[in-house]
């Protein structure tokens, strides 16, 4: 099968999609079916669906009726245009149900660990949590549930600051928000050298944590 690459600029451009966001390399909805049977209907009518387009998401159904929708074309690590078609087909459905699309819902969670090893300390992570290591030297979930896991080359030890860090996915609208509510529970920007790729933020013990989106990425 031949696919056709979307990058994540290209399908921001893309009208009729603002029920989605790129997050992590995939676009993610999450849709409110307003209770839990409706849910499960939901889910039942996006399988159906990708069965009929042979493009199957992960889907996520959580009390009292949020569906949670993730694509990406695994063949190729990336999205494509199978993503898109899918995703237009799913927002229809969802639309049809009466359930209303949250984007602010969309929210991916990676662990970072700094070391000047990765390679020594890699095989005790993918053990200890039974994950597999990607082509990029990261760990990942085979089951597709866990905090995806990636390892920050240091130059020198770092001794004054937290070795490990949280980034948090979110969409692009929805960053300073997110930004300004952690400050104003008592935290502090560290940089946004990197923005809009990511801001660094600390709490007041020093801990950080970078806000991210897919933006100014290259």
């Amino acid at each position: 099968m031949e696919y056709t690459s979307v990058t994540a600029d290209e399908f921001a451009a893309l009208g009729g999609l603002d029920d989605w966001r790129v997050a992590l390399g995939a676009i993610r909805g999450t849709f409110a079916a307003g209770s839990y049977p409706a849910a499960a209907e939901l889910v039942v009518a996006i399988s159906e669906a990708a069965e009929r387009l042979v493009h199957h998401p992960d889907i996520d159904v959580r009390y009292p009726g949020t569906v949670s929708v993730t694509i990406m074309t695994h063949a190729t690590g990336g999205l494509t245009t199978l993503d898109v078609d899918l995703a237009r087909e799913i927002s229809r459905l969802a639309l049809a149900a009466g359930a209303d699309a949250d984007s602010s819902g969309v929210q991916v969670t990676e662990l970072a660990i700094d070391t000047m090893d990765a390679d020594r300390i890699r095989p005790f992570w993918a053990a200890v949590l039974d994950y597999r290591v990607a082509e990029d030297g990261s760990l990942a979930d085979p089951r597709r549930q866990g905090w995806p896991i990636w390892f920050q080359q240091m130059d020198e030890p770092r001794i004054d600051r937290n070795r490990f860090h949280l980034d948090i996915s979110v969409p692009h609208d929805v960053a300073e928000q997110r930004i300004a509510a952690a400050i104003a529970a008592g935290g502090a920007l560290v940089s946004d050298a990197r923005a809009k790729a990511f801001w660094i933020l600390a709490d007041a013990d020093g801990n950080e944590a970078c806000i991210c989106t897919w933006q100014d990425r290259s």
